[in-house]
């Protein structure tokens, strides 16, 4: 009867740790290679931009709300972003993102208030970025991972979608629509 309920329990514990694996995995950005319309970073990330958010807390409540406006520009393959946040409450961050092409294809990203480089991913119509972001918290600064996931859904139009995590728990999630300045 021990020899039963321990070859029971082995195969109840693989199914949980399976089940968890597929839980906490989270798809790839090739999943979306043939999704339409392709995302170009060089084309939608040039001129003028808004962007409209809003910043939950790890319970899902919603902290914030933001406006932003976003520069895009060019240069050999090299772009830089210029964004300033206008939160709910007055306060103003600014942003300066420079893009810089990798050997595979991709893009590396650092920004002033970003330790080390993103790794930025694009596939079809999906763009998923990595990075360790400093936040204003209490007074103080604390590091947090921030994995961006961002979709386009027509030409001048984004969907960005953020999880924060810190010591592998989601600490915050933000929810952006970006969208193309007519000129």
């Amino acid at each position: 009867m021990n020899h039963l309920r321990r070859a029971i329990l082995a195969k109840v514990s693989i199914i949980l740790c399976l089940f968890f694996m597929t839980a906490c995995s989270t798809p790839e950005v090739s999943l979306y290679s043939k999704n339409e319309p392709k995302f170009e970073l060089q084309t939608f990330f040039s001129g003028p931009l808004t962007a409209h958010g809003i910043l939950k807390n790890r319970s899902g409540e919603v902290i914030r709300y933001f406006n932003a406006t976003l520069e895009g520009s060019w240069e050999n393959g090299v772009g830089t972003l210029e964004e300033e946040f206008l939160f709910d409450d007055g306060e103003v961050q600014k942003r300066t993102w420079v893009m810089t092409p990798d050997a595979n294809g991709q893009y590396t990203a650092t920004a002033n208030d970003v330790i080390g480089e993103g790794v930025v991913k694009t596939s079809g119509n999906a763009l998923f970025m990595k990075y360790v972001l400093q936040v204003p918290y209490d007074g103080d600064l604390i590091e947090v991972n921030v994995d961006d996931r961002m979709y386009m859904v027509d030409e001048g139009i984004v969907m960005n979608e953020s999880i924060m995590t810190k010591f592998g728990f989601e600490v915050g999630y933000l929810s952006i629509v970006i969208k193309k300045t007519l000129e």
